[in-house]
């Protein structure tokens, strides 16, 4: 538990989960108490890690670019949360706004218009609201208040609310009945790589085994609640020469740190970065081999990637490695999936009985 919550009466809010992934954003929900009784995904391995970590829900897999079989039975839910897959959003990406995956906000659409929940939020990178000159988020909050919401938006950094991350996205909230108040930002406190990983070792460490250190942080410690052992500790084995260029990076630095003839070696403007220690990390993102421990020369362990997402080490990934490195950065951090639950239960309970 990232930290307990006192009202049971948050378990008669039901929420659903679309493109669910690993459960990130469910995990911040049910963390605030509310009861997620189902998560969506096309990826097979997302969804035994959404299922292990989440055993009271369904875990159902299905294209979401077609209609939701029996979605009747779901009538019952209260809150719809979900990112719709944001490649054709993202300024890292081609930004084509001919791309299909464009269309799967229509498939989140689809299924407020017919559950008809008190509210939702919907996450994605920020460059949705630039996509078009802005036509395409005009458009999706025209569809969302033509079905009588009232919607609201905001760009958030994680950073700002006790994630050790500088991810920012856009968060989108609907409401029937009035407008959602997005949590206040703060910059005090804030988390760096250091505080969130330094209690994680060089060498992998078997599933299961015991820490090989104290919690050196108040975040550490919160991290290891409940927690049964390291899970997802296995480190990369990069080649010599892939170690021997990363040990030229400095604490914080990148590409343009190393000699001249080897700044070329990977063509993407990330490239060779080392986290900085007394800094959040860069965007977690979903397994590029790009970003470097602060310390050690090899990327990060899944578990360390976790952790600055803000995932605790009792939230266990299934499914290949590969698979969990585009879990984790696919993941909507789940401190601060509880920190947006948690207002949008404030303005919800006035309608619990």
């Amino acid at each position: 538990m990232l930290m307990p919550e006192e009202d049971s009466s948050l378990t008669k809010l039901k929420v659903l989960d679309l493109f669910c992934g690993a459960g990130g954003f469910s995990f911040g929900f049910e963390e605030a108490g509310f009861d997620v009784v189902a998560g969506f995904d096309f990826d097979k391995e997302a969804l035994l890690t959404f299922q292990h970590n989440h055993p009271n829900a369904q875990a159902i897999h299905h294209d979401l670019s077609q209609p939701i079989p029996n979605i009747e039975n779901f009538k019952n839910v209260d809150v719809v949360i979900g990112g719709p897959p944001c490649q054709g959003f993202s300024i890292s990406g081609k930004r084509d706004s001919t791309d299909e995956r464009n269309q799967l906000y229509k498939a989140y659409l689809h299924t407020l218009e017919h559950i008809q929940p008190k509210a939702f939020i919907m996450e994605n990178v920020p460059n949705l609201l630039a996509m078009e000159g802005g036509l395409l988020k005009d458009q999706i909050i025209a569809d969302l208040s033509a079905m009588g919401y009232l919607v609201t938006y905001q760009i958030l950094n994680a950073s700002h609310f006790g994630v050790p991350q500088n991810r920012r996205r856009v968060f989108l909230v609907g409401m029937q009945d009035s407008y959602f108040t997005f949590p206040i930002p703060t910059t005090n406190d804030i988390i760096n790589c250091c505080d969130a990983i330094s209690d994680l070792s060089d060498s992998s460490i078997d599933d299961g085994d015991s820490y090989p250190m104290p919690p050196a942080t108040e975040y550490q410690r919160l991290m290891r609640q409940q927690s049964k052992g390291i899970f997802n500790h296995e480190a990369t084995k990069h080649t010599d020469k892939t170690k021997s260029i990363i040990a030229l990076v400095p604490d914080g630095g990148n590409y343009k740190d190393l000699p001249l003839d080897l700044q070329g070696t990977r063509k993407v403007n990330i490239a060779w970065t080392r986290y900085a220690s007394g800094k959040p990390s860069p965007t977690i993102d979903t397994g590029h081999n790009h970003h470097f421990h602060y310390q050690y020369n090899r990327v990060p362990t899944v578990r360390e990637s976790a952790r600055l997402q803000s995932f605790p080490d009792s939230f266990i990934f299934k499914g290949k490695k590969t698979s969990q490195y585009r879990q984790v950065g696919n993941a909507v951090p789940p401190i601060l999936a509880k920190t947006l639950a948690r207002n949008l239960y404030t303005i919800l309970k006035k309608d619990i009985v």
